[in-house]
């Protein structure tokens, strides 16, 4: 079997470029590979399972240094579109006093240079064991048809389905709309993660055991609602099961629900489908530690785990 044809975690969404203050003069900023499917793909490419990602790559500056660092980590590129005017998103974020981030500034100049779905090679599905994508470029009527197109031929192809609604109401039109595009998928998915935010809004519910119910109505296998330091909710097949967290004291959670999901993607990668709930609440515990190996350094990317750290 050659590199190419190789069995691969595939993962569908936009590249972002972090502009991060090195200090709280806001001044001067160091850069850093970002967004959330990105440090998926890489998370599950640290991790020793073969990760490849389907997105747009531009030639500016930004493109040039994301591909570097793509390939650095592992991250096959194989199945990315090459469009010479699109220009990767872009995020600033300045530092308090107090050594918070907060964001301050998001620049998309190419918003509707996006894949297509005619792009999309069937060959990716052929050879994926999951498709992982989120809602983050749902908002763009191409990115949706994309998403969709995406899902059928993860569909025919017998892929797992994995969804990350990673939810970000400002980048819609609309509240109602963002819920309503995110919902259309659910009935498909395999496996579903999302914060107890999320879940709330998803479900417009205040009471999270409401929501759940609510939720239960699209007979997804797997849910993993992710609580922080209270480790993690799975409900699968309907039942409900508390996996713990080793307790740490987290220095930067930026990007710890990422390794969470990557360490999942691994473990289902690596052994196939669960046959028994054991195997995969054993999944979702070392999601757990990746977490929180993550959550105990400063960075989304820069922090997540590498194998060699795992004992």
């Amino acid at each position: 079997m050659t590199h190419s044809q190789e069995k691969h975690v595939l993962i569908y969404g936009d590249i972002f470029v972090d502009y991060i203050a090195t200090d709280e003069t806001n001044t001067k900023f160091s850069t850093f590979l970002g967004g959330a499917t990105v440090n998926v793909a890489a998370g599950v490419s640290r991790l020793g399972a073969k990760s490849s990602l389907i997105t747009v790559i531009g030639e500016d500056e930004d493109s040039v240094f994301a591909e570097k660092e793509l390939r650095q980590e592992g991250v096959d590129i194989t199945f990315a579109v090459r469009s010479p005017e699109k220009k990767v998103n872009r995020v600033y974020v300045h530092l308090t006093p107090e050594c918070d981030r907060v964001f301050v500034k998001y620049i998309d100049d190419t918003p509707d240079l996006q894949v297509r779905p005619s792009d999309l090679q069937e060959q990716a599905f052929q050879n994926a064991s999951i498709l992982h994508i989120c809602s983050g470029t749902m908002f763009q009527p191409t990115a949706l048809a994309t998403t969709k197109r995406a899902v059928e031929l993860a569909k025919e192809h017998n892929v797992y389905l994995s969804i990350d609604p990673n939810i970000r109401p400002l980048r819609w039109e609309s509240e109602e709309k963002c819920r309503d595009t995110i919902l259309s998928f659910l009935d498909q998915t395999d496996l579903l993660k999302l914060t107890e935010e999320e879940l709330l809004f998803l479900m417009q519910e205040s009471n999270i055991e409401k929501a759940l119910e609510l939720l239960s109505a699209y007979s997804i296998p797997v849910i993993m609602l992710t609580m922080g330091e209270a480790g993690t909710l799975a409900v699968i097949e309907g039942a409900q099961h508390h996996v713990a967290v080793e307790p740490i004291d987290p220095v930067d959670t930026t990007g710890a629900g990422d390794a969470f999901l990557a360490g999942v993607l691994r473990g289902l990668h690596l052994h196939g489908k669960p046959e028994s709930l054991e195997e995969m609440l054993t999944h979702i515990e070392f999601g757990n530690r990746m977490g929180a190996l993550c959550a105990m350094k400063v960075g989304a990317l820069s922090a997540m785990p590498h194998a060699d750290e795992l004992e």
